[in-house]
């Protein structure tokens, strides 16, 4: 199967394949996504998700009652034979820890600062 430009493109980045992992076997709103991500700003979640739309890796919907929130899921569909190759990925515990340090590497903004306890301020080593 030749999976085209812009499915391998939306495919490279961690920050997708976590929202496709994400939105895979339930739907989840852009906040939901957020929260799982706490790390990313929403914006970005917001602009990631946009990409995965325009590859057609993801749908959205609308639900009449709430039309505040739009609803994602993946297509699995989409990437064919490659989506069962990334569901047995993402069972996975190597996976998860690579995802995580991915994540962690092109994580944006100050990184949290360590807190030293008090029982080490006054000690010289």
């Amino acid at each position: 199967m030749a999976l085209e430009g812009a499915l391998l493109s939306a495919l490279a980045s961690p920050r997708r394949q976590e929202i496709l992992r994400l939105t895979w076997r339930e739907e989840r709103t852009a906040g939901a996504i957020h929260q799982a991500m706490p790390d990313v700003t929403f914006g970005a979640v917001s602009l990631q998700l946009k990409a995965l739309l325009e590859a057609g890796l993801i749908e959205a919907r609308v639900e009449k009652s709430d039309r505040r929130n739009r609803y994602y899921k993946a297509r699995p569909e989409a990437l064919g034979e490659m989506g069962k190759m990334l569901e047995r990925m993402w069972d996975d515990t190597l996976w998860k820890l690579k995802v995580a340090a991915e994540l962690e590497e092109t994580r944006r903004g100050p990184r949290p600062s360590r807190k030293t306890s008090r029982k080490m301020k006054g000690k010289k080593k």
